[in-house]
């Protein structure tokens, strides 16, 4: 089951809100949890007991490293539950692929080697993984209590609205939330506001310029017209994509009275890759600072190991996203730009937006062409493509598949993109006096704005609804991670 999908949107989710809001508060959690469960099973049921029993471990153990913690027994322990959670990730995520690249080594595939099956990989594992691992390691360091209730614990772990695709949750975040959290009216409205925008983002721009996307990465050496452009489309739908699923991940954690902290915040304006890994996937960019970066010795000890450091952790959030070599490549990327910024100060330096913000965003978008890519050598044939080496145009049979709708939607999505932080400063009332962002989240507008941008949401909303109607069924790109 998907957001963007009738079942949830017109069974699911309003089925979920009534048995939710018609529980005693003090109870709410198992609505959250029982609701999160038929969510998941929806994709599958047996991969439900996989969640059940991460989520059993790493309750036990926390409980274990809470009681010893300081001592060489609460370290054990803390071991047990990391080596236990990455055993549980990397058989089901990495399996495969360690037998194919071992199979390679031999110039023979993972048949060639006696291998005749194929291990799934369980939806949302990464994430789910990754928010067992923080609480273990948060239990460890002081900064959570083990003391909840095992009831809270699992809906923590299995919350629907960022079960799938993030954020990625820390539980000292929302321990207290589960205690005790606010439920009213202007927070829910507030949160469907929220949630509709992110629906609109994915059905209708993340959705439509999707086609120009897989045709270009479709195509046999493209031309350098059909390869920009699917680059540029792609680079726009994985955004709206994604922001479009946090924003919806955010919109119904209000709906249930949680306030989920920001993933992204307009990361195609940054100057500079070290400020484009501020703003984008912020929950995963945080969780790989504050648990692998740090613990590795961050930049403390030298601005060699500095630079190791920040390799070390890029390539290991390029495995995190897939199992494939074109992800570690794409974090070899990430984290050569890092530290060649970090080299030269451009980290700290104040750069010429009319400079800095076009460098980064084809940095960017170089980086995403391997991201996308199935393989290595489709990437390196859409960058064959991007510098000429196939003509202009390239097969112009092609060019018959590319629709106008494609195209226009594209050019929809930049001027969505390039506006969208100008568009929320007006909407948040962020230029005028009286208007503001309360710290949870919540917007506060004024009247007249606030009129403005209700009408336009329920405008979105049902436009996204008939758009929705008409297409096929599109699962969201993170889901793969």
């Amino acid at each position: 089951m998907v957001f963007s999908s009738e079942s949830f949107l017109f069974l699911f989710l309003p089925l979920f809100l009534a048995v939710y809001y018609l529980t005693p508060v003090r109870f709410r959690s198992y609505p959250i949890l029982a609701g999160s469960y038929v969510f998941y099973a929806w994709w599958r049921v047996d991969f439900l007991g996989l969640l059940f029993l991460t989520t059993v471990f790493a309750y036990l153990v926390g409980q274990k490293i809470s009681l010893h913690r300081g001592t060489q027994r609460g370290r054990v322990y803390l071991a047990i539950g990391v080596i236990g959670c990455l055993g549980v990730l990397g058989v089901f995520k990495y399996l495969n692929f360690f037998i194919d690249s071992f199979a390679m080594l031999f110039g023979t595939d993972a048949a060639g080697l006696g291998v005749h099956w194929r291990l799934i990989l369980p939806i949302g594992i990464s994430f789910y993984i990754f928010q067992a691992l923080s609480y273990l390691i948060d239990v460890h360091r002081g900064d959570a209590r083990a003391d909840a209730k095992f009831i809270d614990f699992a809906a923590f772990i299995a919350l629907f609205p960022q079960l799938i695709a993030g954020p990625i949750l820390r539980y000292k975040d929302l321990e207290d939330q589960f205690r005790q959290r606010e439920h009213s009216v202007e927070l829910f409205c507030d949160g469907l506001t929220r949630f509709l925008i992110g629906l609109a983002k994915k059905v209708i721009l993340a959705d439509a310029v999707a086609p120009l996307a897989d045709l270009a990465f479709a195509t046999e050496n493209p031309g350098m017209a059909l390869a920009w452009a699917g680059a540029i489309a792609y680079m726009l739908q994985l955004y709206f994509d994604f922001s479009g699923y946090s924003d919806m991940a955010i919109g119904l954690g209000k709906m249930m009275g949680f306030n989920f902290l920001e993933n992204f915040r307009f990361p195609y304006i940054s100057k500079s890759i070290t400020e484009f890994w501020r703003r984008w996937h912020i929950s995963l960019s945080n969780w790989l600072r504050d648990y692998l970066y740090i613990s590795l010795g961050g930049n403390r000890k030298g601005p060699t190991r500095t630079y190791v450091n920040l390799m070390t952790v890029m390539v290991l959030g390029g495995l995190w996203h897939g199992a494939n070599w074109t992800f570690v490549l794409w974090g070899f990327w990430h984290g050569g730009l890092l530290a060649s910024e970090r080299y030269l100060g451009w980290d700290r330096k104040a750069a010429s937006r009319w400079f800095a913000l076009p460098l980064t965003l084809l940095f960017v978008l170089i980086g995403w062409v391997m991201f996308r890519a199935t393989h290595v050598g489709e990437a390196f044939e859409i960058y064959a493509g991007m510098i000429g080496m196939n003509g202009l145009i390239g097969d112009q049979s092609v060019w018959f598949d590319v629709t106008r709708e494609s195209l226009m939607f594209t050019l929809l999505a930049a001027c969505v993109a390039c506006a969208e932080p100008h568009l929320h400063a007006a909407f948040t009332g962020q230029n005028k006096a009286g208007g503001s962002i309360r710290a949870d989240g919540t917007i506060t507008a004024l009247p007249g704005m606030q009129i403005a941008l209700t009408f336009m949401v329920l405008s979105i909303g049902a436009l996204t609804v008939l758009k929705l109607a008409e297409q096929s069924f599109s699962p969201f790109l993170y889901f793969q991670f």
